[in-house]
């Protein structure tokens, strides 16, 4: 297994789709072990959680019913080890950013889910794609915690 950084920020362009479903996924995988957060460069924090990645979320046992977006000038912490950027306009924010501080920044491409188009079940599916794409990429990057003794 890979050796977990202490902490981890998410970031895409408004926090309302990608970024928290890579949160969500991180925080269930890897529990305290690494504190984890999600931002975006530009926010719309009355627009409240995505109905879409509510339900995907919630089909693996991630509730974020209480997600609020937030912005990059909004997060309290500022050492984060990696900063995972989803979307390019993400990623130019957070490599100018943080030019003069050693944080490992990674650009993962990652489709925008609220670009599907189609009955209600085909736009999900995309959701579906996005969401297990990220959790892929997760796994592979940070690897499985081990099982605890006895199971």
């Amino acid at each position: 297994m890979a050796e977990l950084p202490g902490a981890v920020l998410f970031a895409c362009t408004l926090n309302a789709f990608r970024s928290p479903m890579a949160e969500g996924i991180m925080k269930r995988l890897y529990g305290r072990r690494v504190y984890v957060d999600s931002c975006g460069v530009r926010p719309e924090p009355d627009r409240g959680p995505d109905p879409f990645v509510i339900q995907v979320m919630d089909e693996i046992g991630i509730d974020l019913s209480g997600f609020r977006p937030k912005s990059f000038a909004e997060m309290a912490d500022t050492g984060f080890d990696v900063i995972i950027t989803l979307s390019p306009e993400a990623h130019h924010h957070a490599l100018e950013l943080t030019r003069t501080q050693a944080v490992d920044v990674r650009y993962w491409p990652t489709m925008d889910p609220s670009a599907f188009t189609g009955s209600r079940e085909q736009i999900l599916e995309g959701y579906r794609m996005v969401r297990d794409g990220l959790q892929k990429r997760i796994l592979e990057t940070f690897g499985r915690l081990p099982a605890p003794p006895g199971v």
